[in-house]
């Protein structure tokens, strides 16, 4: 009886081992394809773009900093689980790589294009939020993909606050309200031909935006030049 018991642990302890590993090995091939991923479509918006600056990209789990070689040769973006997971497609992926590219590529040497300081944009990050925001449809765009993904993603990944006055961040509502404009005036054929349109997130985007798209269509049809405070 006891050698059939200690069998039983010995198969027992294999059993488990094993799919333990198997487990192991599906996480790291699902690491890898991540990297990859990221990889291929933050090299596909550089060229694109012809940003000289050098940037590598990296795919972690963890929230937390990954530590690069330092010196102003390299930047490293970090793509976090938390937010991938939260990304349907390719294009939607390029969405958050390209704000990413679009803040570092900005800030590269410490300034923007050697005009505005990080200083300047810490004292006003709303503000340069919306910039990098808008700078990154622009990369999107020349790399192909699809800035509608911008609206999609942005609307899944970023809950909603109740106020921003305190806040170093632009309400999630007012963000997207920036987006839609930018594209619908720079880029309206994505809107016109729109492969998100009957998507679950941008339906939502449409319910939640009635209002600030009122305010927009408003301004259309007066031709007035003013910039529109969004909620």
């Amino acid at each position: 009886m006891n050698k059939i018991i200690a069998l039983f642990i010995v198969f027992f302890c294999m059993f488990f081992y094993k799919a333990f590993a198997i487990e192991d090995i599906n996480s790291v091939l699902n690491d890898i394809k991540n990297q990859n991923n990221i990889t291929n479509i933050g090299l596909k918006i550089l060229n694109a773009n012809k940003i000289e600056n050098r940037m590598i990209f990296a795919y972690s789990k963890e929230d937390k900093l990954i530590k690069g070689e330092p010196g102003l040769t390299q930047r490293q973006i970090v793509l976090y689980d938390k937010l991938i997971k939260y990304a349907s497609d390719e294009n939607e992926i390029a969405a958050i790589l390209a704000r990413e590219i679009a803040k570092s590529n900005e800030s590269y040497s410490g300034k923007l294009r050697g005009i505005v300081s990080s200083a300047q944009i810490k004292a006003a990050p709303k503000k340069f939020e919306l910039l990098f925001d808008k700078r990154a449809i622009d990369l999107m765009v020349n790399a192909d993909y699809n800035p509608i993904a911008f609206i999609t993603y942005t609307n899944k990944a970023y809950p909603q606050k109740r106020y921003d006055l305190f806040s170093s961040h632009n309400l999630t509502s007012k963000r997207l309200a920036y987006i839609y404009e930018y594209i619908y005036t720079k880029y309206p054929y994505y809107l016109k031909n729109n492969e998100y349109l009957f998507s679950d997130a941008y339906q939502n985007f449409l319910l939640t935006s009635i209002e600030n798209r009122k305010k927009f269509q408003h301004k259309i049809e007066s031709g007035s030049k003013e910039i529109i405070k969004y909620e």
